[in-house]
């Protein structure tokens, strides 16, 4: 079982279509039973959850109204009469998951954790493939039509776990050379977050990594006037340190091909890949 809460709410089980969930209200309430199921959900929590901007006069028959779409939702038809995986105990709302239901958000979580690990032992092309596997897993809008405390603070949690797979899947294609797909991540992370100084280097490392040090240049001085006319700032220091080191580069790496493997690759220049070092595993 697949369970999907970035996009489309879905539930998908091998050779079933996928069951969609169209109530905004359900939508929401199901989404923090799934992700606060080892702890449940109280009442009033999930209650201020689907009515941010108030709960309305009749507000805990409604609850109970909602809570019955997803309890219908989620009840699979081989389960016996009055069984049900969503039960309120104490107070609180528990939802039972079988054993090998994922989670999208969960999934994603877990590969850019692998993926940083896999990075800092320069297994290049495992990273990339578990940062990519994130991207796919991560596509679409949280939630776009609720609103919220805790909506928006998971909708934060998503761009920011969607920006870093970007970022790792794109600073391990640079260092195995694959320039279509390290300049297609760092576009994208550049486009979702306009003055994201980590995205910008991950450009500067796919043009350099392919002997592009004229666009790798142009990359570095965009940020610059980006940085400048909305913040009033320049680029950190890790950013200036990858800047001069290809001014100071007389010549730069080919293009090469090398092929995929689990195993170590060849690097790029320490200052490019080592600015990343922020997002990886802490001791590495």
């Amino acid at each position: 079982m697949l369970i999907r809460i970035v996009g489309l709410v879905t539930i998908e089980h091998d050779g079933i279509p996928p069951q969609h969930l169209s109530s905004a209200q359900a939508q929401v309430a199901f989404t923090r039973l799934i992700l606060e199921r080892t702890t449940g959900t109280s009442r009033d929590q999930l209650a201020d959850t689907v009515w941010p901007e108030g709960l309305p006069d009749t507000w805990a028959s409604a609850l109970r109204s909602v809570v019955s779409r997803v309890r219908a939702y989620v009840t699979s038809p081989l389960q016996k009469p009055g069984e049900t995986p969503l039960i309120a105990q104490s107070g609180r709302y528990l939802l039972h998951l079988p054993d090998d239901a994922a989670v999208d958000l969960e999934a994603a979580d877990m590969a850019v954790t692998e993926a940083k690990e896999a990075f800092a032992e320069r297994a290049y092309a495992v990273a990339q493939q578990l940062a990519a596997g994130a991207v796919s897993n991560l596509r679409g809008s949280f939630l776009p039509a609720h609103e919220g405390e805790w909506v928006n603070g998971i909708r934060d949690r998503v761009d920011e776990l969607r920006l870093t797979a970007l970022e790792l899947a794109s600073l391990s294609a640079s260092a195995l050379r694959d320039d279509h797909h390290a300049l297609r991540y760092a576009d994208e992370a550049v486009r979702r977050s306009p003055l994201r100084e980590s995205a910008y280097r991950c450009r500067m490392a796919a043009y350099a990594a392919v002997g592009n040090r004229a666009d790798a240049l142009r990359t570095y001085q965009r940020l610059r006037e980006v940085l400048a006319e909305e913040l009033g700032i320049d680029p950190a220091a890790e950013t200036q340190a990858a800047y001069l080191e290809l001014l100071q580069t007389p010549e730069l790496p080919q293009p090469r091909d090398i092929a995929p493997g689990p195993g170590p690759q060849d690097s790029l220049d320490p200052h490019l890949l080592g600015a990343f070092d922020a997002l990886l595993p802490p001791g590495r």
